[in-house]
């Protein structure tokens, strides 16, 4: 599994970073790619190239340069997914512990999913539907045919009236034309007597189908529940190590939702291996071989190439580097938030505006509250949310249990909050509740607007404080929790139709420092307790 290193003189030359910001001390942790990691990259490419398997089979590997506690240095090696159909592999990093756990159940979905598969392709090739198909297709050809017969009379009997209109005058002209007139009825009656001899012939067998496509909806409806029963199944049991010996799941790594084939990259594997072994990361490089085919690995481009070395993937590797390059810097744990309450099984702080409620997608958007907690509670989970620009009450669980409970109390509205805003100008209603469904356009995001066809009802109640200087302070309860809910409720013309103070996003102008919208009071039962909690913070504007 270690490679040895003959010289054991380190170059430190960089070429690329894999970055990540640390969740304890929210510092942007750095490894390395350097010259001499390439260079052992390019040993392993050789190796690589003498078996025309590999060659096939395109992929990304990596490797790592690691330390021993004795000061040694080795490198180790990984490839992504799987080598010649197997995860496990003899001089190869093993895969992320945690799927051995859940093969039983993964072999008995797998094994439902491929006879729901097969079910569905089987009720897409039915009798039923290869008969209505081919009448269809029959139907089709002699209609066209018939029309195109249809157009030639028509012309002709065009050229026909002109004719007569020269040639006739009085009765035996009108006699002339009324039979050109039959003759269109009569083609009109024949078209008619096609397409009543279609539907006759199509309708019994387009009733059958119906019954077979709601069988084919329901039965891909009930494949996308098992198979998203077992990815949550896989991605908690998944569990990641950091260089601080802290362990976490997937799913609790990345709350904003888990592509396929996390936890299965290069870098990954390489750092969980090293992290659990005690080996020190020196720097990383992951490479690309074999054929450059589009699939699996989108975020390092649609056609990779042989022997490029490429970086930390967007999407599936970038969001963990920030825990799992944790313990590489000895810097003091910075949290930076205000506790307003803390027990065995909730946390709640007062989260400043201008920082993420959970980490995003990208290496700039990985400091949030959830990673800066998960410092100190390595299992702690964010229960709902609050805008970047939002400050206020922020909720969260350091269970499975809490945490699927307080999630029904919001899912259901149990939870009541209060919102303390400013508005950038006066409105005439006292009071009042405002009812306007919300859209996000998927080429705008992350606008959202009001979209009475596509979108989602969204209701908030108001009752303004005060108004002072041209401007509105203004409560608002919302019913639902939609994205900027309350943001697009005040600046729509068909809501208050003024903006919050300071929105950038559906303000006129960029008035105000920050967003004054501030989550001032949280209410909810105590999952454990069973008791009413009321929460309140003192609004900084």
């Amino acid at each position: 599994m270690l490679f040895p290193i003959l010289d054991q003189t380190i170059n430190s030359t960089p070429t690329y970073y894999y970055t990540g910001y640390c969740p304890h001390s929210g510092e942007l942790l750095k490894l390395p790619r350097t010259q001499q990691v390439e260079q052992i990259a390019r040993n392993l490419m050789r190796e690589l190239a003498r078996e025309e398997q590999y060659a096939r089979e395109g992929k990304m590997y990596g490797v790592l340069l690691v330390e021993t506690s004795t000061g040694e240095y080795y490198s180790i090696k990984a490839f992504s997914g799987l080598l010649n159909s197997g995860a496990v592999v003899a001089g190869w990093v093993p895969p992320i512990p945690g799927r051995d756990r859940v093969a039983t159940e993964e072999a008995a979905t797998l094994k439902d999913l491929a006879m729901m598969k097969q079910e569905l392709i089987d009720l897409d090739r039915s009798a039923e539907r290869e008969q209505y198909r081919s009448i269809s297709a029959e139907f089709v050809g002699r209609i066209k045919q018939l029309s195109i017969e249809h157009r030639q009379r028509k012309l002709f009997r065009q050229r026909e009236r002109q004719r007569l209109e020269h040639t006739f005058q009085g009765a035996e002209l009108t006699a002339a034309l009324d039979k050109l007139v039959a003759q269109s009825c009569q083609d009109g009656r024949e078209s008619d007597r096609l397409k009543q001899e279609q539907n006759a012939i199509l309708q019994p067998l387009k009733e059958l189908l119906d019954q077979n496509q709601d069988q084919i909806r329901e039965l891909k409806q009930q494949r996308k529940i098992r198979s998203r029963q077992l990815q949550t199944q896989m991605h908690d049991a998944y569990r990641l190590m950091n260089f601080l010996g802290t362990s976490s799941s997937l799913r609790s790594l990345m709350p904003a939702g888990i592509p396929t084939g996390t936890g299965d990259c290069c870098a990954p594997k390489l750092l969980h291996y090293a992290a659990s072994q005690g080996l020190k990361p020196i720097a990383l490089a992951e490479f690309w071989w074999g054929d450059g085919g589009t699939g699996g690995l989108g975020d390092w481009g649609n056609k990779k190439i042989q022997g490029k070395f490429y970086g930390a993937c967007e999407a599936r590797c970038q969001p963990l580097m920030g825990f799992m390059l944790a313990g590489l810097s000895q810097q003091p744990v910075r949290l930076d938030l205000e506790i307003i309450y803390e027990d065995e099984y909730l946390i709640a702080v007062d989260k400043p505006a201008g920082l993420l409620s959970v980490p995003g997608r990208t290496v700039d958007l990985q400091d949030s509250v959830l990673t800066r907690l998960r410092g100190l509670y390595p299992t702690v989970d964010a229960v709902h949310r609050l805008d970047r620009d939002t400050s206020g009450l922020l909720l969260f669980t350091l269970d499975q249990l809490t945490y699927q409970h307080l999630s029904q109390q919001f899912e259901s509205r149990q939870v009541h909050k209060i919102y303390e805003a400013v508005l950038a100008g006066r409105i005439k209603s006292e009071q009042g509740l405002i009812d306007l469904p919300l859209w996000g356009d998927p080429l705008d995001r992350p606008r959202q607007q009001v979209n009475f066809d596509l979108g989602k009802s969204s209701l908030t109640k108001f009752q303004v404080v005060g108004q002072i200087a041209g401007y509105t302070r203004i409560e608002f309860f919302p019913v639902t929790g939609r994205t900027h809910q309350l943001r697009v409720h005040a600046a729509d013309p068909q809501g208050l139709g003024v903006n919050i103070l300071g929105d950038k996003l559906y303000g006129c102008r960029a008035d105000g420092k920050r967003l004054h919208l501030h989550a001032r009071d949280l209410s909810f039962i105590h999952p454990h307790t069973l008791e009413r909690i009321t929460l309140q913070t003192q609004c900084p504007f």
